[in-house]
């Protein structure tokens, strides 16, 4: 006999349980169901731990390369920082997931590999359970990219970095998104030897150019080698190393390496999950393919990674909430993406939402500012004066709709440049907006007034 509920979810990550719980408001009775972790990705191996890391690390920096004044010193246990890393891992997938499931009635919460047997019935473990709606959030992993010998020498990928316990003397990073960025300065920091190899043009491809290109030569500055436009054609052992054979503006290079870590994308977990028997489709990439409500099939929907970018959890979980009232609710809510703000946490950070300049010239008449981080006062005051602020706007209303930030604190300063794009607030209201001084939000006042004005030539605070 199936047992019988409103919603059964696959998967058990920020989407899954956005959607879980939202669906338990309505009164439905939800199935999870989880065949690796539960609290997928962020909890386990992405936002919680990397950023734990991300901020020893910096804590480590700043000691090491210390502040005009002050002397200190500092040296790293890396194993204790893995294993205080895995505490807190193990701490908020209990207190954010396992504990939210068992304390909500309305939910229930199972292992296994879930699979659709007809388009209203899954299996799990061998049992069947049946549901009047599903929604799919399996979520991404690592993609491996092609390369002759990779398999063989052998590599690392977020998943697996994170549970070294003894500090990479070196390591090649293949890829240059956020991922490469973010665990690449991470050990650098620590004092590895990091090289990054990206084929494109340069690191962070679908960001502003003018952010991407101030965040490489800075990385650059604090000793991490990178190459762009670079193709690998082979990697091999090389006795206790890696090897990597890489062309380069018309030259063969041999990079080595204790460690190669692959940071080139993501795939979706779609793989042995009956799709065909619920009439749900993927792409190429096997991403499922959705509609503006995520609705994948009849009575299927699908959020988070699993449906591609923008993959990050405030999306998932925002996806998963949408997909839920829709299902649930009948409703027919969408998610708006040009008001949603990303961050990288390299340092210095970034911060973006809304289109870029080169996105926005194919809707409208753009008018672009840029300001520089030195020209902040805080920036000044903290001597971080590295990075760059540009705000994209309709030149015709000057109503915003897009700010990239690279700077400090940009991942929390960008939150009112995404309220002001969510409110369809112009360059005026930013500037009418009394701004606490000194403060690094006082930059997306300052870029604001350069539509105007030379800030350079102002007092602290005037107008």
């Amino acid at each position: 006999m199936s047992r019988k509920y409103n919603l059964a979810i696959l998967g058990s990550g920020s989407a899954a349980f956005a959607a879980a719980l939202k669906a338990s408001e309505y009164g439905a009775k939800v199935l999870l169901t989880e065949f690796d972790e539960i609290g997928g990705t962020c909890v386990n191996r992405g936002c919680i731990p990397t950023k734990n890391l991300i901020h020893a690390s910096l804590i480590y920096r700043n000691a090491v390369k210390g502040f005009p004044g002050i002397d200190a010193i500092a040296s790293i246990d890396f194993a204790s920082l893995i294993a205080l890393k895995d505490e807190l891992v193990a701490e908020l997938r209990h207190a954010k997931y396992i504990s939210v499931a068992e304390s909500d009635e309305n939910i229930d919460l199972i292992k296994g590999r879930a699979y659709f047997t007809s388009p209203s019935e899954i299996k799990v473990n061998g049992e069947r359970y049946q549901a009047e709606k599903f929604i799919i959030a399996t979520g991404a992993r690592p993609a491996i990219p092609p390369i002759k010998g990779l398999e063989e020498a052998g590599y690392l990928t977020s998943r697996t970095i994170l549970q070294l316990d003894e500090l990479p003397e070196s390591l090649i990073i293949i890829g240059g998104g956020y991922i490469a960025l973010e665990i690449g300065q991470l050990f650098s920091r620590f004092g590895s030897d990091i090289t990054i190899i990206e084929r494109g043009q340069r690191i962070l491809s679908r960001a502003e150019p003018v952010i991407s290109e101030h965040l490489q030569k800075y990385m650059g500055e604090d000793g991490i080698t990178i190459y762009t436009s670079a193709s690998i054609s082979e990697v091999r052992r090389g006795g206790e190393e890696k090897e990597v054979v890489v062309r380069v503006d018309d030259q063969t290079l041999m990079l080595k390496a204790q460690h190669i870590l692959v940071a080139t994308g993501r795939r979706a977990n779609t793989e042995n999950l009956g799709l065909e028997k619920a009439g749900v489709e993927t792409d190429g990439r096997g991403f499922i393919k959705v509609d503006e409500e995520l609705k994948a099939a009849a009575n299927v929907w699908a959020a988070g990674d699993v449906i591609g970018e923008p993959m990050a959890t405030p999306v998932a979980a925002k996806e998963g909430i949408a997909a839920a009232e829709n299902a649930i609710a009948g409703k027919r809510k969408t998610v708006d993406y040009n008001a949603i703000p990303r961050a990288i946490f390299t340092h210095p950070e970034v911060g973006m939402v809304g289109m870029t300049e080169e996105e926005a010239e194919k809707s409208f008449t753009c008018a672009c500012r840029t300001l520089f981080m030195k020209d902040v006062p805080k920036a000044r005051a903290i001597r971080e004066t590295r990075g760059v602020v540009k705000m994209v706007a309709d030149a015709r209303t000057k109503r915003i709709i897009g700010v990239h930030m690279l700077g400090e604190r940009a991942a929390d300063v960008i939150h009112e440049a995404a309220l002001a794009i969510k409110h369809g607030m112009t360059v005026d209201d930013i500037m009418d907006m009394v701004h606490v001084y000194p403060t690094m939000s006082e930059a997306i006042k300052m870029v604001a007034q350069t539509f105007y004005k030379d800030v350079t030539k102002l007092s602290c605070c005037a107008e």
